[in-house]
């Protein structure tokens, strides 16, 4: 590790017995999640240019040059689109399955082969100090992944890109003390909205992305006393808004003291601390 990201670390608002995460952007324009512990700074997704993404970290008191990694989960232009650009500027190594590369095509532009690490769905592997747990999702990709983030007792679980919540997302994401999870439609906008039959089939299709009923559904299934943070991801802007999104998910959430917040597309969300 150089003295470069040394230095820069020490700027970070984080210590090793907590988990720090920042949703810096959600959406169909763009995601990416900061993840630290104070010692390894991790980016899950890198869908905004480089220069966004520094942006938004510097806006929350982050240095872009303490990351020590960027976690791929599909191939879509919303999460790799400054995957290349920041791996080559800060010489950070990619973490990716081998058909996610594959089908990134030239999307990633030139990376070194030793920049590239390979992990599969269903297992687990470390970057640093910070555990991670990959399984597979239900989306029109080549093998879409969600994660789980372990440091201290402390889980982060995150699944943002779902056309159905199956056992496995029921399992993997259980027991988290804190959720970014998928809340990508209402149905009735959906259905009344502007898009083209054929990607409103699309959305509410096995492979697309989950409703604001199907988040509730799930939260209610897997809630439980010690979860701190439900950040509802990947809303659409046609087919959504945040007042549908919290009134309908808060009706799940009784009776469990969770903070219940939206991930936008536009601003950088609440650096949080977890414990």
């Amino acid at each position: 590790m150089n003295s470069k990201k040394t230095d820069a670390r020490l700027e970070t608002p984080c210590d090793e017995k907590t988990l720090s995460m920042c949703v810096l952007a959600s959406g169909s324009k763009g995601n990416a999640i900061y993840i630290s512990d104070g010692a390894t700074s991790v980016l899950i997704d890198a869908g905004l240019s480089g220069i966004e993404i520094e942006r938004r970290m510097k806006s929350r008191g982050l240095s872009p040059d303490a990351i020590d990694a960027i976690l791929v989960s599909h191939e879509h232009s919303d999460h790799i689109r400054g995957v290349g650009v920041l791996s080559r500027r800060f010489d950070l190594p990619v973490y990716i399955t081998r058909k996610t590369e594959q089908a990134t095509g030239s999307a990633l532009g030139k990376l070194q082969d030793s920049r590239i690490h390979h992990f599969e769905c269903g297992s687990d592997f470390q970057i640093s100090t910070l555990g991670f747990r990959a399984f597979p999702i239900s989306h029109d990709a080549g093998d879409p992944a969600g994660f789980t983030v372990r440091k201290n007792g402390t889980k982060i679980g995150i699944a943002t890109d779902l056309g159905i919540v199956t056992n496995v997302v029921k399992a993997h994401l259980r027991d988290c003390d804190a959720l970014v999870l998928e809340a990508n439609h209402d149905p009735e906008m959906l259905i009344n909205g502007p898009y083209p039959w054929p990607l409103k089939q699309r959305i509410k299709g096995r492979t697309g992305h989950i409703s604001n009923e199907e988040s509730k559904a799930l939260l209610q299934e897997i809630k439980h006393e010690n979860l701190s943070h439900v950040i509802l991801a990947h809303l659409s802007e046609t087919n959504n808004t945040p007042e549908k999104v919290l009134s309908t998910v808060g009706l799940g959430m009784n009776g469990c003291k969770a903070r219940v917040s939206v991930a936008t597309q536009d601003v950088c969300g609440d650096l949080l601390h977890l414990r």
